[in-house]
């Protein structure tokens, strides 16, 4: 009897998610090479337009047109190659619509397996899709890959970009607290860095790192773990300057008083229902020049601290190229409805390997910093803190420099031709 011919390998579909990083395209390129290690197993990699609603829209880049050289080049270019989006899904119960509407397309183009790179919003959706999938008996394969600079999510050692975010700014204190240092006798004497991180103060904490000794900036770190006090706080900038000359402050955006309320919050809302905040370093240097009357000067880190690949971890580049990696090798060996994540196995020599967890588990679940990692008087680190987050920013991992710029790749990104009709949605 003639053999049956074997069915063709089925495709992938690939979307980024919420805000971006210095290394979410490292992400990219661990998936996509590793895709193309594994050829006889997987089709193509489809990638989404703008994250999830490419797939809502089905509008699918072909990275196969791609070429090896410019996706080895995603390992060191910040960003979102394929564009991200902050869109949150409503519960299948209260409108089933886009999920099936996911289902079709993934159909109609033949995807067995979903890679969704993002945060907690996106591992419940990943986890969501890959239980309707199985509700419709539609055979994919979901794995979430996780992402976050605010390094907020559960069971992982550390998030994906955050340590280049968190090397950014314990760089950028240091720096700038010399310049203040060198002024601080004519000039400025207060100078205060907001750094996101909305319920959790890991970056907050990481602008730690640049003291090493007694005095040395950040003088106060403002957290949102801790409530925030008004006259505590320009109590203690007061002393600071008295005592040195001068004081650099390191605020979350998050800080928030003891009722609950943000120090900046706006009163909008984002697509994902989280509160707006509108700037909580010009709050506070107001109140440092209404109580205080001193000199100062505050910045917001921003989109700075979250694109500086330029200043990138190592670590953190390697530990996202891992997780893409994973994913695919994961999805090849029969788990679905799980997660890479980053296990510590020693903190000195730092040393650390992939595991997984069920997506469920990693779900809308924000970890905070512990407390055990904030010093007794509420504005620093702890030695333990140091200790955790210190490999977190080890090495260094230029990119290559083309007329004394970063030397950045931006791919084709050529859509695949639609088979379903426009999304209304």
């Amino acid at each position: 009897m003639p053999s049956q011919a074997q069915a063709p390998p089925r495709n992938v579909f690939y979307a980024q998610s919420g805000g971006v990083t210095a290394v979410i395209n490292a992400t990219a390129c661990g998936v996509i090479e590793t895709a193309r290690r594994h050829a006889d197993q997987l089709g193509k990699v489809f990638a989404g337009k703008n994250g999830i609603l490419g797939a809502l829209r089905e509008e699918l880049f072909d990275t196969s047109v791609e070429t090896d050289a410019d996706i080895g080049a995603l390992r060191h270019t910040p960003g979102g190659a394929f564009g991200s989006c902050r869109h949150k899904l409503p519960p299948i119960k209260d409108d089933p619509r886009p999920y099936t509407r996911l289902i079709d397309v993934f159909r109609a183009h033949d995807i067995g397996y979903f890679f969704y790179n993002g945060g907690g919003d996106s591992q419940d959706t990943a986890n969501k899709v890959s239980a309707l999938a199985q509700q419709r008996g539609y055979p994919l394969v979901c794995i979430g890959i996780p992402k976050t600079v605010d390094n907020d999510l559960p069971c992982t050692d550390a998030c994906p970009g955050f340590g280049s975010v968190a090397k950014y700014v314990a760089v950028a204190v240091r720096e700038a607290a010399l310049d203040v240092a060198s002024m601080s006798e004519t000039s400025t004497k207060v100078f205060i860095l907001e750094v996101m991180g909305r319920h959790a103060g890991w970056i907050a904490a990481a602008g730690g790192l640049a003291g090493e000794r007694p005095g040395d900036a950040p003088h106060l770190i403002l957290f949102p773990e801790v409530p925030f006090d008004q006259a505590d706080f320009l109590r203690r900038v007061d002393a600071t300057v008295r005592r040195i000359g001068h004081c650099v402050v390191v605020a979350s955006e998050g800080a928030r008083h003891a009722d609950g309320t943000f120090l900046a919050e706006s009163g909008l809302r984002d697509a994902f229902g989280h509160a707006q905040l509108g700037g909580v370093a010009p709050r506070l240097a107001a109140m440092v020049r209404d109580a205080l009357g001193h000199k100062h000067h505050w910045a917001v880190a921003d989109y700075l601290q979250r694109s500086a690949r330029h200043i990138a971890s190592a670590t953190d580049v390697q530990q996202a190229y891992a997780v893409g990696e994973a994913a695919v090798r994961f999805a090849l060996a029969g788990q679905n409805a799980v997660a890479p994540v980053i296990v510590r196995e020693q903190d000195e020599p730092y040393r650390w390997r992939i595991g997984a967890v069920p997506l469920a588990r990693m779900a809308n679940v924000e970890r905070k910093l512990p407390r055990a990692f904030i010093s007794s008087t509420g504005y620093g680190i702890t030695a333990k803190a140091h200790r955790h987050l210190a490999p977190l920013i080890a090495g260094e991992d230029y990119p290559a420099y083309r007329n004394g710029l970063p030397d950045y790749v931006r791919l084709r990104n050529a859509l695949v031709k639609r088979r379903l009709r426009r999304y209304e949605g």
